[in-house]
Parts: C-alpha cells; structure tokens; sequence
C-alpha cells in the first residue's frame, strides 16, 4: 500500500471532491441525524474559491487520487473549515487528524488568530473530534454574527439547530508548549 500525504488541492482534484464528500456522509448512517439533509453536497466548481485562495488540501492515497479533504476561507484574522472529509472506506485510520493538524499548522504560520467551523455536538466524529483537537464549543453568544449566520443558513437546509455548534480554536501566536 502506498503512503499518504497531504498537499494542496489541485484543479484536477475538484471533481472528486463532492464524491469524497458523498462517500464521508455514509456515515451518518444509523444514526438520528436527517442523512437527506447531510446528502446535499458542495458541487465541485463551489471548492474553486478555496483553491485559488490556496485554503483547500488534500490527503493523497499516494498514486495521486484525494481520499480525504479540507477546504476552509479565511474570514479576517480566522481561517473557517467549511468541510472536512474522508472517505468512508478510509475512515478511522488518523487521517481526518492528520489533515487538521496540517491545516492548523498551516494557520499558524500564517499568523491567524483562530480557526472556527460549524458541526454536530455530540456526533463522535464532530465536536468532539475537534474538541480532541483543541477546538471548543462556542454558546450562542460567544458565536460572531458570522457564525450564528453560518448556522442559521444550516437549520434553513435542514440541519437541525439544536444539534449544531459552532467552535473555535485560538492559535496563540508566540506558544512556545510543544
């Protein structure tokens, strides 16, 4: 089996993008969440902004196909993940980690403030995944106007709100702890 590793997305990434997106949400699979609503994915050409910002990565199975990615924006001084996924069949292996680690440290070097996204509380996989990760759980008033608005554009495409959140990592800038 050849090695993973992570790069930037390329143009002839994209088109897989909504299939590893796809194949991420079989997950979802047994479990109370509305699998119609998680189905909706983002269609290729919606990943061409993150791409060109260069805040789009991907894991390479090593032959050059992405089994996993993550595209984020920067908004300010903060990088927001939109999607993270892995294929299902790659799931549980430490890549999703991996990947985050990476994209963390790249935020780092960059001199951002934070990173924040929006996912499911309870789900295993989501918060508290991130939560492992350093990430926590913003209440509703700690969550920026673009936050609540991220995650009241969610309840309108069927994610239900009392399962969602939104989290934050700060990257302290200077932390000399290894």
């Amino acid at each position: 089996m050849t090695s993973t590793f992570i790069r930037p997305a390329v143009e002839s990434d994209l088109p897989h993008l909504p299939e590893i997106e796809r194949s991420a949400s079989d997950a979802f699979r047994g479990t109370d969440l509305d699998v119609e609503a998680l189905a909706n994915v983002t269609p290729a050409e919606g990943w061409r902004g993150a791409l060109r910002a260069g805040t789009l990565w991907v894991m390479d199975d090593g032959a050059g196909e992405p089994i996993a990615f993550l595209g984020a924006e920067t908004a300010g001084e903060e990088l927001h993940i939109r999607e993270l996924d892995v294929v299902l069949d790659r799931q549980g292996q430490g890549l999703g980690r991996r990947l985050l680690a990476h994209v963390i440290a790249w935020a780092r070097a960059a001199r951002l403030k934070a990173m924040t996204l929006t996912t499911f509380r309870t789900v295993p996989w989501n918060g508290p995944f991130y939560a492992s990760m350093g990430f926590r759980a913003l209440s509703p008033a700690e969550a920026s106007p673009r936050l609540a608005e991220i995650l009241e554009n969610e309840a309108r495409q069927g994610l239900d709100p009392a399962q969602r959140c939104a989290m934050r990592l700060d990257l302290h800038r200077g932390d000399s702890a290894s």
